[in-house]
């Protein structure tokens, strides 16, 4: 009785302390004070306390997002046994973190750290919560912010946050760090750093307080490079200015241009998805006139073949499962996307359609991803990520870990979404096959999952303008995210076009733009969206601006100082193709289409509705597993499966020796051996062979003799199964 009277009274003075009776006797006080020593320590991490569980019966919000579940968590939970004000130093809340008893986590705090004091302090106080209005952290700011080392230097950071009232502090003590590339530079938990032996550049994460702070470092090559040398760089767009002063500060110089064929075969495969034929190589490579390269690009953007090519891209993104929303509906999806490249629709208006689309999902495509996205959570991810590059799905829970965005601002943005209304059969998986009608409802609500507040329709960040009740919510959203003010609308779409062109992206991944996630090359970045917002958000103008640039036509072989560069375009970067690129060109040389349940004969793997069908091939070089939530991440590296698929696959065998084939065509004709060899480099590789090359090739279907077609079937099998084929040069 007498140990329970004296517990009652320890939670009665926390609860008295923390809310603020007597706050004012004492200068620690939780949320400027102690949380940010539990997140330096770790202890509100995700490995620790701050997983959704918390450990061992005690739970803690991740890296301290919600102040009155922590301080409640700490004092009053568990009957507050934890603390215990009388004497602090018996508190189980101090003895677990310093390791005086037994403790998962380990020793955490040793009882000579300076802020083990503060904490027993904290204690003896009666755990006082800071004033309501005590001075908040507005920002944060870290020194230096740009910093050139060369390798092996070290550095220490400064961290000083700044408050509400005007004041400031040097928080570096408390602050937490996090590099983007440890390899390149490292940093330690008080905020060194340390430069790693290879040039290049990394971005330095200052945590404190929800707050962040982003240090960029550079290490220059070792080689020193004339400036006469980027002088004499040719600028024949926005493009190359930006990347030729960002190798020079790194003193990285470009690779050369790239041969005729080897720009030729790439621009093919990136603007519409297929090789080119011989006879089209043979003019290419044979025209003499200086702008045959961008009357190329000219002549591809107008091809059908673009619709097909790049609106496979965006069904990855945006097609769901047709099992999950019907097999009519997906089909009518993908039409409506498909369309709208055929169109060249701008793409503030294509997005504005996807956002706002209403009617009937047999009717009007556009309303399947919502048919999809049924609740309000579910359509704020997708679109925020999809258009905005920004990753809202830990918003969800708490307080994003990398970035300023809170559960306010997600159920908030999810509110625009909560008038949604649907009408029919709904969704019934694994098979769903009826209509469905979708409108503005009269009514709708998103509450906070936390406290239940009804959240009103608001933005990430700016303004929108007031939304009548007769209005849908979606319209003021679609305005909001599409107008040019809005800087993350155009850069990550633009960030998106560029990764497919260049091998990578300025921003990877490609859809998380963030502060703590700097683009390689910000300057460019900027002058990409902002040259796209003033074409008019046309893609065919944004794509031809990139692949005329004299950056996009380097050649992929480095120079004695470029070899370790994968992030700054001092070179081309190699890709392996699209699994359906990669189908259609073996079908191309092979000269036999592939076969495709529900889809008519002859029809090209990009021309596919779905990925429900059935294909070894697409499996194996990475298709979108159809079971997925997109937005799909294909997986561009190679495999052992796929080298054992193009060795043994039966269906390129098939193809390649089929009756009505390539090779037994070849065979039958009156063209030479030497002219077969030429014809299939050309195919293959949109370029001839070389002189030995062809000696050798030409040498070895002559020594078949009257096995003539079995040593071309055996020259093609050959091919498919080179790098040169299978990846983008």
């Amino acid at each position: 009785m007498h140990q329970f009277i004296i517990r009652f009274a320890v939670i009665l003075l926390t609860i008295f302390c923390g809310s603020g009776f007597v706050a004012g006797q004492s200068k620690l006080t939780f949320e400027r004070d102690i949380q940010p020593i539990l997140s330096r320590y770790g202890c509100n991490s995700g490995p620790c306390h701050g997983k959704a569980r918390g450990q061992n019966g005690f739970s803690l919000s991740l890296l301290g997002y919600d102040n009155d579940f922590d301080h409640a968590a700490i004092t009053i939970e568990g009957r507050g046994r934890r603390i215990f004000p009388a004497s602090p130093e018996a508190s189980l809340f101090l003895k677990k973190a310093s390791g005086q008893v037994a403790h998962g986590g380990g020793k955490k705090l040793p009882v000579e750290d300076p802020n083990f004091e503060k904490l027993k302090q904290w204690v003896a106080d009666g755990c006082p919560r800071t004033p309501p209005n005590a001075p908040k952290v507005e920002r944060i700011t870290v020194s230096p912010e740009q910093i050139l080392l060369v390798t092996g230097q070290t550095q220490n950071l400064q961290v000083t946050a700044h408050y509400s009232d005007g004041t400031k502090e040097l928080v570096t003590p408390m602050a937490m760090f996090q590099s983007s590339e440890s390899v390149m530079v490292s940093v330690n938990p008080h905020g060194g750093i340390k430069a790693g032996p290879l040039p290049g550049e990394a971005a330095i994460m200052a945590r404190f307080q929800e707050r962040f702070a982003v240090c960029h470092c550079i290490i220059p090559n070792k080689a020193t490079v004339s400036p006469d040398s980027f002088a004499k760089l040719p600028r024949t767009n926005p493009v190359d200015g930006p990347i030729w002063d960002k190798l020079k500060q790194l003193n990285l110089t470009p690779s050369v241009s790239a041969s005729e064929s080897t720009f030729l075969r790439r621009v093919h495969l990136d603007i519409i998805g297929r090789l080119p034929t011989p006879k089209e190589a043979e003019e290419f490579l044979t025209d003499s006139q200086k702008d045959k390269r961008t009357r190329l690009i000219d002549n591809l953007l107008a091809r059908r073949e673009y619709t097909d090519h790049w609106a496979n891209k965006w069904a990855d993104l945006l097609r769901p499962n047709p099992y999950r929303v019907g097999i009519k509906a997906v089909y009518n999806f993908d039409g409506w996307i498909r369309d709208s490249f055929r169109q060249n629709k701008p793409y503030d208006q294509f997005v504005r359609e996807l956002i706002t689309s209403k009617g009937s999902s047999y009717r009007d495509g556009a309303t399947v991803l919502f048919r999809d996205r049924r609740e309000p959570e579910e359509a704020t991810t997708i679109i925020c990520q999809l258009f905005l590059g920004i990753r809202l799905d830990c918003a969800k829970c708490h307080h994003h870990p990398f970035e300023i965005w809170s559960q306010d601002d997600f159920y908030s943005m999810a509110a625009y979404f909560a008038r949604l209304g649907h009408r029919g059969e709904g969704v019934s998986p694994p098979i769903s096959g009826g209509e469905e009608i979708l409108f503005t409802a009269a009514s709708g609500s998103v509450k906070h999952p936390v406290h239940g507040k009804l959240m009103v329709p608001k933005p990430l960040f700016g303004k929108t303008g007031e939304i009548s009740d007769n209005a849908d919510p979606r319209e003021s959203l679609a305005q909001w995210i599409t107008s040019s003010d809005n800087p993350y609308f155009s850069r990550v779409i633009v960030n998106r076009v560029w990764a497919d062109l260049m091998g990578r992206g300025l921003v990877e991944p490609v859809d998380d733009l963030r502060a703590t996630n700097p683009a390689t090359n910000g300057v460019l970045l900027e002058s990409l969206a902002g040259e796209f917002r003033k074409q008019g958000y046309d893609l065919k103008k944004l794509i031809r601006l990139i692949t005329t640039s004299h950056t996009y036509q380097l050649s992929s072989i480095p120079n004695e100082n470029n070899a370790s560069d994968n992030r700054n375009y001092s070179r081309h970067y190699r890709q392996r193709l699209r699994a359906e690129v990669l189908l259609d060109a073996v079908s191309d040389v092979t000269g036999i289409p592939e076969i495709f349940d529900a889809m008519p004969p002859g029809s090209r793997a990009v021309e596919a509705w779905t990925v429900r069908f059935s294909s070894n091939f697409l499996d194996s070089f990475g298709r979108p597993d159809p079971n997925q939530d997109p937005p799909c991440e294909r997986m561009s590296e190679s495999n052992v499966v796929q080298a054992l698929h193009l060795m043994n696959s039966p269906g390129i065998q098939a193809k390649i020796t089929a009756e009505e084939g390539r090779a037994a065509e070849l065979a039958k004709s009156s063209k030479t051996n030497g002219q077969i060899v030429r014809e299939l480099y050309l195919f293959c590789y949109s370029r001839p062979p070389n002189q030995t090359e062809l000696a050798r090739e030409t040498k070895r279907i002559d020594s078949a003799k009257t096995k003539r077609r079995e040593a071309i079937e055996d020259l093609i099998w050959a091919m498919l199964n080179t790098p040169e084929f299978v990846f983008k040069d």
